[in-house]
């Protein structure tokens, strides 16, 4: 069984900002909307975040948009922490946001101190990567601990409590001329889904067209 971490590392990594859409400055706008819809702003609690398993950056970045700083962006995989850096220069938040190569069960308590820390947010897929159920609520005490007084933990995940069936297992993720991606979900028990991301590639030899399709698998606790 593939961990999250190698997942990325051999495969994920290359393809999540073009799985975005291309443009993380766009989704981090919605992503401002969201969190602005949810009342997350710095206020008396202060100004320092926390983004868990940030990848190439959308909520670092809506938070400095949202006068977050500075803004912790905590990450196992290298070459992400490496996009936000030259996203974050581009975007003039390069003295607001502060990249971490770290696991993002560990993060909280290495990197904040009680009660410090104004919003924590964890979005996308990060907590149905984590191992078990007891890595989710480890990761919720440590959330707890750091926030201060009426500090915010934002939490979103894809719901995998339903099992799908049949070809309802198969979900496109994003296509363009050059690429396809759709991943696979298999109900292997009840705290574990594995999933199939399956990457087609077009390449050109001497003008012809192949498809080239790399597919990793990692497991997810369904929630």
């Amino acid at each position: 069984m593939t961990t999250a971490s190698d997942h990325y590392d051999r495969l994920l990594a290359a393809h999540y900002t073009w799985m975005l859409g291309g443009d993380v400055a766009a989704v981090a706008r919605d992503q401002a909307r969201l969190l602005n819809d949810l009342d997350v702003r710095p206020g008396a609690t202060g100004t320092l975040a926390v983004d868990l398993g940030c990848g190439p950056g959308p909520q670092s970045l809506a938070l400095a948009e949202l006068g977050f700083s500075p803004i912790l962006a905590i990450d196992t995989s290298q070459p992400l922490l490496d996009e936000i850096t030259d996203l974050t220069d581009r975007a003039g938040h390069a003295s607001a946001i502060r990249p971490i190569h770290a696991d993002v069960r560990d993060a909280l308590a290495a990197h904040t101190q009680p009660a410090s820390v104004s919003a924590v947010v964890c979005m996308g897929d990060t907590l149905t990567h984590l191992p078990s159920k007891d890595d989710v609520a480890a990761l919720l005490r440590d959330a707890a601990r750091c926030l201060a007084t009426n500090g915010q933990l934002v939490l979103t995940y894809r719901d995998l409590t339903r099992p799908l069936t049949g070809t309802d297992r198969f979900l496109p993720v994003r296509a363009t001329d050059e690429r396809i991606m759709t991943c696979f979900l298999e109900y292997v028990d009840v705290d574990t889904v594995m999933v199939h991301d399956l990457i087609h590639t077009r390449l050109g030899t001497h003008g012809l067209r192949t498809s080239a399709v790399t597919p990793n698998s990692v497991s997810a606790p369904p929630g």
